[in-house]
């Protein structure tokens, strides 16, 4: 790899409300599944560093989960740290979705965008379901609110205009090193990137019965003799009848979750895997610090 003097790296926050498609804008630009997708609000729980890297520039993505109002500890831990990512970097990109209003929730963000001093790019996304009488409307709506160093409008999901993302990056990135070495995509340590798979599952396969009541712990991970990897994992809920939801009439439900989510796995891994799944209830676990602490949602 060219490493010159001409080498330009730097971290950039992408922030949004919830369901925007931050996370499937940061897959499609680095080309691998880092981060979970669903359509519910609040998927994304971590700050999560995603490395994008070529010849020329390394830059680093930091897919924060959602900016809205708490309603429990783990809400609150999200939103925190969603506006900690907004220190120390060289850009941020702001994605709204076009086939929506600007709203109380992009107006929080707006204000908070204030306080940054460094260029603030407006990520129009789901363009792909919009006229463009639309899309300049949208335009037109967020340049009243903010002077934002570009704007980009964009299909995450079609994968439409991501080049000119990358292009308006790398103009504002400095001169700087390699932070990561280059076959780096993620920051997150393979337990929980299985974890997250597991999640997106359940969320995919529930719809809206079991929301944001659910955790997934790895409790074990280890390769068998014969080579397979063998995964243990503990998926946490609030109630019984959530429980009863993820387990489904005898078991179906829960072995559907598991042979999804093991295919995601296999393909991470590059293994075989059995996947052996448990359900717990852990009442109100969202709002007990000890259990968000031993679930990875650490200051």
């Amino acid at each position: 790899m060219n490493k010159a003097n001409t080498f330009k790296s730097g971290f950039v926050a992408v922030v949004g409300r919830p369901n925007v498609g931050k996370s499937t804008l940061i897959n499609a630009l680095i080309g691998d599944k880092i981060v979970i997708v669903s359509d519910k609000a609040q998927t994304t729980r971590n700050r999560i560093i995603c490395v994008y890297t070529d010849e020329e520039k390394q830059i680093v993505f930091m897919d924060t989960p959602g900016i809205h109002k708490p309603k429990h500890k783990l809400g609150e831990f999200m939103v925190d740290a969603a506006i900690e990512s907004l220190k120390e970097i060289e850009a941020v990109l702001f994605v709204v979705a076009g086939n929506e209003k600007r709203g109380p929730g992009d107006n929080f963000i707006l204000e908070q965008l204030k306080k940054v001093k460094v260029p603030v790019f407006l990520v129009i996304n789901k363009i792909d379901t919009l006229e463009r009488e639309d899309i300049l409307k949208t335009i037109v709506t967020y340049q009243e609110a903010y002077p934002f160093a570009g704007i980009i409008p964009i299909s995450a999901k079609e994968k439409d205009n991501l080049d000119e993302v990358l292009k308006v990056l790398t103009d504002v990135l400095p001169e700087g090193p390699q932070y990561f070495p280059e076959d780096m995509i993620t920051d997150q340590p393979e337990r929980l990137i299985i974890a997250d798979i597991v999640r997106e599952k359940i969320l995919l396969k529930t719809r809206d019965e079991v929301p944001h009541a659910i955790a997934v712990d790895v409790d074990e991970m280890k390769t068998r003799d014969d080579g397979m990897t063998y995964v243990r994992a503990t998926i946490y809920c609030e109630r019984d009848s959530q429980k009863g939801i993820i387990i489904g009439k005898r078991g179906a439900m829960l072995r559907e979750i598991g042979g999804e989510a093991r295919a995601d796995i296999e393909r991470l891994l590059a293994t075989k895997v059995y996947l052996d799944l448990w359900v717990k209830v852990k009442k109100d676990w969202r709002n007990k610090s000890g259990m968000l602490s031993e679930l990875g949602y650490k200051e």
